[in-house]
């Protein structure tokens, strides 16, 4: 097809090109038909810049502007001039001039639009999904992508610079069991025999740094089969990075200073050197969980020795066991915000959500307890106002349960509630790191340890005496990194002895023979003179999607599946063609509520 093809985009145009003849190329954002007089705003994803049609125009070009819609695809010819001094438009960056068309091209028309394209498109987002070639043309969601791309680019430049390669790993992998539940792909060579894809590169990173390589980093696609939410997907994107001869606190000080150059370069936006560091048991009793928010200042407190010295039964029966816990919080008084029992209910609902019996809570005035559970502080007003730093008009929330981490979660989730009904959450980024994770927890249903995070993290050295004897005392050479309440990164000084490896295996119940059928290849590896070496994962979506204030990944990728995992766009996931399963040597066994 012949087109006129442009020579600026729609947002090149400046005051300096009056008189200048150009050609543009775009979409029809917006159009006013004034009669003889015609008015379009030209978009790419450049910018807008507005087109004229005078009334002194050709007939021809008069009828051809009279048929132009939204979003038909047109290339202009025309001459750049002023706009009067009453029509400058100081939103917009071609705000200062216009394009006086000569000719007009309709290269393509368009269809009744299923919703408007907008700078951000309010649309509900299946239909989003639906269409998403038309939401990928709003402006936000371009300037989202865009950021993207130069937020990568700048993890590239910064890791390059630094003598990283970058490697390619697999997408066809042994299955192995790391965690997720895995997306098997059968093989038409080999029937009855499936590849997998990768939850992440982690054996093979490991794999190369036995290799040599020292210094790897991948952008990397990794697919775990689990249910879809707002910041997670079955496919997703991250910075995958591996380094040899490290320790701990080399990894942390290259993700510091890679962070605070990507954001210095992409979002303007200076971060401190060092990032805070919180203990995995500190983040619990003070927060609530292990990707605290900091922007807020509302701590969680030890309230174990008032509970126990008033005459509430419900607490001491928490701390008979010696495993249990009473924190409390203070939710500071607030303009605009009533702490009435119906608030207090919804808190407590918050609470319940994560396990906790209830919430008690009492109200400071004229410093004096009120309210709630009181009367079993006869006599402690003063002490336990003063304990918590509470003042007048304070709600002091209280959560008590026989388990010490289901305490710390619940009351968590009422401290989350609170810092965004308060409005306490303060602009701007908040990183730290959350340290000294327990290698292993105890899987209550199955009766046996499994790896806090994944087997192959090294524990604490402090811990190799007792590994086998108090697995649940052990604590790993773990670290996550979180920026505003969301964990975006995780990693951990890895094993590269195989003896050491074979031990994690066994206490996460697996023996010395299903681990050489399910890891033989790494612990083979490990055979051969392996490197101490470290790594970290950043999840590129969700950093993404935090930076540019989006409460969803979806915001931030091209082309996502929905909240059930469906892509509303192409229909995917799809039943496929009896040939292509007879390829496969496979049979569908469909569940009975799905047979005909």
């Amino acid at each position: 097809m012949e087109f006129s093809q442009r020579t600026v985009t729609c947002g090149d145009l400046r005051k300096a090109d009056n008189g200048k003849k150009v050609v543009l190329n775009g979409w029809v954002h917006r159009e006013r038909n004034h009669g003889a007089i015609f008015f379009i705003n030209l978009r790419d994803r450049y910018g807008i810049t507005q087109v004229v049609v005078d009334d002194d125009a050709s007939s021809e070009l008069q009828q051809t502007a009279a048929q132009l819609k939204m979003e038909y695809c047109i290339a202009v010819t025309g001459t750049v001039r002023l706009r009067p001094e009453g029509m400058i438009n100081p939103e917009m960056a071609t705000g200062e001039v216009e394009v006086k068309a000569d000719s007009i091209e309709i290269l393509s028309t368009c269809a009744t639009l299923p919703f408007m394209i907008d700078e951000d498109n309010k649309t509900k987002e299946d239909l989003r999904l639906r269409y998403r070639f038309l939401d990928l043309r709003c402006g936000g969601i371009q300037k989202r992508i865009a950021l993207r791309h130069y937020f990568v680019k700048a993890i590239r430049d910064f890791l390059s610079a630094r003598g990283f390669y970058e490697i390619e790993t697999p997408t066809l992998i042994r299955s192995t069991p790391e965690g997720a539940r895995d997306f098997l792909v059968p093989s038409r060579l080999y029937p009855g025999k499936f590849y997998a894809l990768p939850q992440s590169p982690q054996l093979m990173k490991q794999l190369l740094m036995c290799s040599g390589f020292d210094k790897y980093f991948q952008i990397a696609r990794c697919y775990r089969d689990e249910d879809a939410r707002g910041d997670r997907q079955l496919e997703f994107t991250q910075l995958d990075l591996e380094m040899s001869f490290v320790k701990r606190d080399d990894i942390l000080l290259l993700m510091e200073q890679l962070f605070g150059q990507v954001f210095k370069d992409v979002v303007h936006y200076d971060l401190p050197a060092h990032f805070r560091r919180i203990a995995y048991k500190d983040a619990l009793n003070q927060y609530g969980c292990d990707k605290p928010d900091l922007r807020f200042d509302v701590l969680m407190q030890d309230f174990d020795e008032l509970a126990a010295a008033s005459s509430f039964t419900v607490f001491h029966e928490a701390l008979a066991s010696g495993k249990g816990a009473v924190r409390a919080l203070v939710a500071p008084k607030t303009e605009g915000v009533e702490f009435t029992r119906k608030y207090i209910d919804e808190l407590e609902a918050a609470a319940k959500i994560y396990g906790a019996k209830g919430m008690a809570w009492m109200k400071v005035a004229d410093g004096k307890l009120s309210g709630g559970v009181t009367k079993y502080f006869a006599g402690m007003d003063e002490k336990v106002i003063s304990t918590l730093g509470a003042h007048d008009g304070d709600l002091i929330c209280i959560i008590a349960n026989e388990k010490w981490k289901k305490c710390c979660v619940s009351l968590g989730a009422v401290r989350s509630k609170l810092g965004k009904d308060l409005n306490l959450i303060r602009p701007g980024f908040e990183f730290c790191w959350i340290v000294d994770f327990p290698l292993f927890c105890y899987n209550e249903e199955e009766g046996h340890w499994e790896a806090e995070h994944h087997m192959f993290s090294a524990p604490q050295s402090q811990f190799l005496p007792t590994l086998e004897s108090d697995p649940g005392s052990v604590l790993g050479d773990l670290y996550d990194l979180v920026l505003n309440g969301y964990e975006v990164a995780s990693g951990s000084i890895r094993i590269h002895d195989v003896e050491l490896q074979k031990k994690i295996f066994r206490i996460c119940n697996y023996n010395d023979e299903q681990a050489q059928e399910k890891f033989g290849f790494l612990l083979d590896a490990f055979k051969f003179g392996p490197p101490p070496h470290g790594g970290i994962a950043p999840g590129i979506d969700r950093l993404v999607m935090i930076i540019t204030g989006q409460d969803s990944i979806h915001e931030v990728i091209a082309f996502p599946k929905n909240t059930v995992g469906v892509d509303p766009m192409d229909g995917s996931p799809e039943s496929v063609d009896q040939k292509q399963l007879d390829e496969l040597h496979l049979a569908i066994n469909y569940p009975k509520e799905d047979r005909k």
